[in-house]
């Protein structure tokens, strides 16, 4: 035994690591503990609606809890009637108005129609109605649920507030008509309230104007005598102010005086205009001597510049051919010079022209400044004489009209306080309403179910946004940055049965089974993806395929044994040997799966009980496919699976078959998984889609590669392509490789992949 163990041992040293490194590719870094949640989402209108898919129960059951409370709230309340009344409001009309304005209408403005609102829903005109109808006697009025809260000392106060409460008024937008409205569970109620409080109202605003009336005729009696003695008194201090003055008629002299001032200001204002000019033509041609002839447009001094130019020309053009000594150009430079100096002298004559003009100028600006000023003090005196007297004239005019306005305004008061004038009119009583106005049945029932839907839709993407389980393939390469060897899609109910791994129903009539879908059912899309697998395996080294391999998961219920026993099937198919070992020690089912006995197995082995030879089984409908079960659980397993037997079994399995399949336990809730992946060429994790959470498949990658495991790629199971509207691609290659298969014979197709 020890000489086995040696033997083993070195087979273990020098075989598994040599033909590991040869078959590694380079390996990238271990991804971050936050690398997973910096993948890349794939936003968009269809993985909104697929969301929506997936969690359609959870929307369906929110929108149904809440129409049902909906519709039993809605059931369950009292129906409430509502009676309206019409009023049309018009402008307000003056206290004191004549008979030609009596029936004059004006634009209401929006707060005069707010004031009428609030005294609509004032008190007094509340309590007025509730007395009149006898309300406080009526139980349809104090309901049983509202009569306890009403306190007999502050009796008045509640039922107020109460009649407020089924109150409302409403105005009607671009009209003057007011909607007063009153609910009441009893509709006739209803409506000898609306009818009553709009008479009570209209009652209200005639008294209104009609004392109104009555009190300003009395305030314009006495007003009209205080108003008598004033003017009697103004027009005799009017009377004796010009006989004191001797003022006869002043008003021609005023418009003597006040035209003549109006003729010396224009003519100022045309003195300075000139002087303006001048001035500015002045310093102009002062500061510019060399234009003056443009500026003051001199022809006289610009034929003497023009000729002054010429000499000038035939001066330089003579002295460059016969040289400044020549007579001619001597005779030429003498008539430049006077040509100069009659130019200076024209150009001096002009300016002190232009600044006699600018004098002239300026005089005449200050003889109509004098002029103005002595105007002003004429019109000044004027004025001053007719001050008083205006004042007198203007008090005494005001006075007169004041009293002659007053007066006919007392006659038409007189009149008009007998008539029965009113701005408020009633277009339409209540009528008795037939139909309740809530609840509204239908309307919350509908109301309910769109809440329901928006308060599931948003549950749906709550419970979307917290499940931090992988749902792709490219969310599983970006998290522990290994390769997806192959998406396996997930099998719906109604082509499998309860459990995934039995072979029978309770009657004892077979029934398939996914663990053996690619022997019972090779035509179908779940065993294409099982064959695209196969050749993922195949050709994940460069070198050569692996020959030990290890099928692992993150946790329970992932897919690995059913994936083992698919990819062996796909192997088999291809004329390969291949063998599944079963280290699932502890709950292994890979024999109940292919119906094989458990009494002996990889436990016995490794203990000693049986060899090797008598516990390999070979499964009946694949000649290629071999089986070593788990066996009887022992008290053991992670120590047997620790030993240097299990390598030696696994050396020994790995020289008599092209490739050994090892299905393990999960890796997180035992380490028999990190153990055995220490002594195979490659490990395959598999993750379930929606159920694997990201941080223990992070973690699952991290104690492999710290237990010197190497990686080959990733299974996505179970995804479902209905909901994953990205990989709708995927869909579409099963359904159409599985129609294909569907019209080869099967024999045909066992090396397609």
């Amino acid at each position: 035994m020890n000489a086995i163990g040696k033997i083993v041992g070195e087979t273990r040293e020098l075989t598994l690591p040599e033909r590991t490194a040869e078959l590694a590719p380079a390996r990238l870094p271990p991804a971050n503990d936050g690398e997973w949640g910096n993948a890349q989402d794939y936003v968009s209108l269809a993985t909104y609606w697929h969301t929506v898919l997936k969690r359609r129960w959870t929307i369906l059951t929110a929108a149904f809890v809440v129409t049902t409370i909906a519709a039993v709230v809605s059931f369950r309340l009292t129906p409430i009637y509502k009676a309206t009344a019409r009023v049309e409001v018009e402008a307000e009309t003056p206290l004191v108005q004549s008979l030609t304005e009596l029936y004059h209408r004006a634009d209401a403005d929006d707060a005069f129609v707010q004031t009428q609102i609030q005294v609509l829903k004032s008190d007094a005109l509340a309590w007025k109605t509730i007395e009149q109808l006898n309300l406080d006697q009526r139980a349809a009025f104090i309901r049983p649920e509202k009569l306890a809260r009403i306190d007999p000392e502050k009796r008045q106060e509640r039922l107020i507030k109460l009649f407020r409460s089924d109150l409302s008024v409403e105005l009607v937008p671009k009209t003057r008509m007011l909607l007063v409205n009153f609910e009441s569970p009893d509709a006739r109620l209803a409506a000898q309230v609306a009818t009553g409080l709009v008479n009570n109202y209209v009652d209200y605003n005639f008294r209104q104007k009609y004392d109104s009336t009555r009190q300003a005729s009395g305030w314009l009696e006495q007003q009209l005598d205080e108003l008598k003695a004033r003017v009697e008194k103004s027009q005799r201090a009017l009377v004796e102010y010009q006989r004191l003055h001797q003022i006869a008629d002043t008003h021609e002299k005023q418009n003597v005086v006040e035209q003549m001032l109006s003729d010396v200001s224009r003519d100022l204002t045309a003195a300075q205009s000139e002087r303006i000019q001048k001035e500015s033509l002045y310093h102009q041609v002062l500061a510019d001597r060399a234009h003056l002839a443009t500026l003051v447009h001199n022809e006289l001094l610009q034929r003497l510049e023009e000729k002054g130019a010429e000499l000038k020309g035939q001066y330089i053009e003579a002295a460059a051919q016969y040289g400044p000594n020549y007579p001619k150009v001597t005779r030429l430079q003498q008539e430049i010079n006077e040509n100069q100096a009659q130019i200076e002298r024209e150009q001096q004559r002009v300016i002190e022209r232009i600044r006699n003009d600018y004098q002239a100028a300026l005089t005449r600006q200050e003889l109509a400044e004098v002029a103005v000023v002595r105007q002003k003090e004429a019109v000044g005196k004027v004025n001053q004489l007719l001050v008083q007297q205006n004042m007198l004239q203007r008090e005494f005019e005001t006075n007169e009209h004041l009293y002659q306005n007053l007066l006919q305004r007392l006659k038409d008061a007189t009149v008009s306080a007998g008539l029965r004038s009113t701005n408020i009119h009633v277009v339409d009583r209540a009528l008795l309403p037939s139909v309740p106005v809530r609840p509204r049945k239908l309307l919350n029932i509908a109301v309910g179910f769109l809440a329901g839907i928006v308060i599931g839709v948003m549950g749906a993407f709550l419970q979307e946004g917290l499940d931090h389980s992988v749902k792709t393939a490219e969310e599983v390469e970006a998290l522990i940055a290994a390769p997806s060897l192959a998406v396996i899609p997930l099998e719906r109910p109604a082509h499998s049965p309860r459990g995934l791994l039995r072979r029978e129903n309770s009657d004892g009539q077979g029934k398939p089974s996914l663990a053996l879908t690619l022997t019972e059912r090779p035509k179908s899309t779940l065993a294409e993806a099982y064959r695209s697998l196969g050749t993922s395996v195949l050709l994940s080294s460069a070198s050569r395929p692996p020959a030990t391999l290890l099928v692992t998961s993150t946790q329970p219920n992932e897919g690995k044994t059913v994936t083992t026993l698919n990819l062996a099937q796909a192997l088999a198919q291809r004329k390969a040997r291949v063998l599944i070992m079963d280290c699932d020690l502890r709950k292994g089912s890979v024999a109940r799966a292919l119906g094989l006995e458990t009494n002996k197995g990889i436990s016995t082995v490794l203990s000693g009980a049986h060899e090797y030879s008598e516990a390999v089984w070979q499964y009946g409908p694949e000649p290629n496919l071999w089986v070593l079960p788990a066996g009887p659980v022992p008290p053991n397993p992670a120590e047997l699976l620790a030993s240097n037997r299990m390598a030696a079994l696994l050396a020994k399995a790995a020289q008599d078959f092209d490739h050994v399949l090892v299905d393990s336990p999960p890796v997180l809730p035992v380490t028999d998984a990190t153990i055995l992946s220490s002594l195979v060429e490659g490990v395959v994790l598999v993750a379930a889609s929606g159920a694997t959470p990201k941080g223990a498949l992070v973690r699952t990658c991290r104690i492999l590669e710290g237990a010197g495991a190497h990686i080959l790629g990733t299974v996505l199971n179970k995804l479902d392509l209905r909901h994953q509207g990205y990989y709708g691609n995927y869909g579409y290659y099963y359904y159409y490789y599985s129609h294909y298969y569907s019209k080869q014979p099967y024999g045909n197709n066992s090396n397609a992949s």
